[in-house]
C-alpha cells in the first residue's frame, strides 16, 4: 500500500510549487552558412553545419532515388 499523506495540500501551495513548471520556447539562432533558423548548440537541421565543419552529409533533394 503506498503511504497516504496526513492532510491535503491546499491550492494555493500546489499552484505555487507548479509555478515553474510552464514551458517556453527553444531559443532560435540564425545560421551562419545557411542562415536559416536552428536550435543554439545543434547541428543545423537544413545544412548540417556546426561551428563552420560538416558535421552531417545532407543529400541533395535532386539526387534521392525514386522508390520503385
Amino acid at each position: 500500500m503506498p503511504p497516504l499523506t496526513k492532510r491535503r495540500f491546499s491550492h494555493g501551495r500546489t499552484h505555487r510549487r507548479r509555478a515553474h513548471d510552464a514551458i517556453t520556447l527553444p531559443n532560435l539562432v540564425e545560421c551562419p552558412h545557411c542562415k536559416t533558423p536552428r536550435m543554439a548548440h545543434q547541428v543545423c537541421p537544413s545544412c548540417g553545419y556546426y561551428k563552420g565543419v560538416e558535421v552531417v552529409k545532407q543529400e541533395d533533394k535532386d539526387k534521392k532515388k525514386p522508390a520503385a
